[in-house]
């Protein structure tokens, strides 16, 4: 029998019951696929992130990740959370961590300032996929129970990748985003015809200055049937507003706040950050804090 180091953080937020819940265990050596499955299906989160050691100079750690139902190759909010544990749990000043994960070897700097932590994940490589047209489009559509209208111009809906793909879909309304009740099955469905498990919503409609989109994210084809506050939806859709010239930028760099999870009573803040070269996106950082909700041991 082994101790298992095991948290629950809240990504995204510094109060506790918001943003987006992960579990996390800080030495999972010596635990099997079969465990980790059983082990994030237990803690119900939609992902919970297991932290091995490095046995090679390429990288400090290597993460894996799993839903209630799979495992999936990166997530942002439990890549917040794993290294805000592991930085909470050893101390740490300001660093750089390497990271190994299904999307490669990337950075994570991890920020100190007033005895706590800022995280910052630099993404994987930008990927635009395919445009959601015709049937599928229709399809899409029915499931979110939306039309046509509702659509930001400008916006085709297309798959877009930073390590872990998901539709971008954007809408005109703050008020249609936050009544929407997808068709989960309908949307699941869809995911095997178009090889995408996540629909990100997001609208340019917001009250609040500070923030440019407020967003929802619905996965139901890997047991989310929507996530709080999403990095690979936020990260990708950074890459989307410049390579569609949705935004204003200074063709070096540009910087927005997203908010997302107000609809079901987890709101947080995800700030993203974009490098542009030749008026294309080439790198993403996503950046955001966190809170432990508890910490304990489990035994197997």
């Amino acid at each position: 029998m082994k101790k298992y180091r095991l948290y629950q953080i809240d990504s995204f937020t510094k109060d506790k019951f918001t943003g987006n819940p992960a579990g996390v265990i800080t030495n999972a050596d010596g635990l099997t696929e079969n465990d980790m499955q059983k082990i994030a299906r237990e803690l119900n989160n939609s992902e919970t992130a297991f932290v091995f050691s490095s046995d090679t100079a390429d990288y400090n750690v290597y993460i894996r990740y799993f839903t209630p139902t799979k495992e999936v190759p990166i997530c942002g909010h439990a890549t917040i959370a794993a290294h805000y544990a592991l930085a909470v749990e050893n101390n740490l000043d300001t660093t750089r961590i390497k990271q190994k994960s299904g999307a490669g070897i990337l950075p994570v700097d991890i920020i100190k300032k007033n005895d706590d932590y800022k995280i910052v994940m630099t993404q994987g490589k930008i990927e635009f996929g395919m445009y959601i047209e015709d049937e599928n489009k229709k399809t899409l559509l029915s499931a979110l129970e939306i039309n046509g209208n509702d659509l930001m111009e400008n916006c085709p809906i297309q798959i877009v990748s930073t390590g872990h793909s998901k539709v971008m879909i954007g809408i005109k309304s703050n008020t249609i985003l936050n009544q929407l009740k997808p068709n989960y099955n309908a949307l699941s469905q869809l995911s095997e015809i178009i090889e995408c498990n996540g629909y990100y919503v997001f609208t340019q409609d917001s009250k609040d200055e500070n923030i440019l989109v407020e967003g929802r994210m619905f996965a139901p084809a890997i047991g989310i049937n929507e996530d709080p506050v999403t990095g690979n939806a936020n990260g990708p859709l950074g890459a989307y507003l410049i390579h569609h010239k949705v935004v204003r930028h200074n063709k070096s760099l540009f910087r927005f706040s997203a908010k997302q999870g107000e609809a079901i009573g987890r709101m947080g803040i995800i700030e993203v950050e974009v490098s542009i070269e030749d008026e294309e996106p080439i790198e993403i950082k996503i950046s955001g804090e966190a809170v432990t909700v508890f910490q304990s041991e489990l035994i197997i």
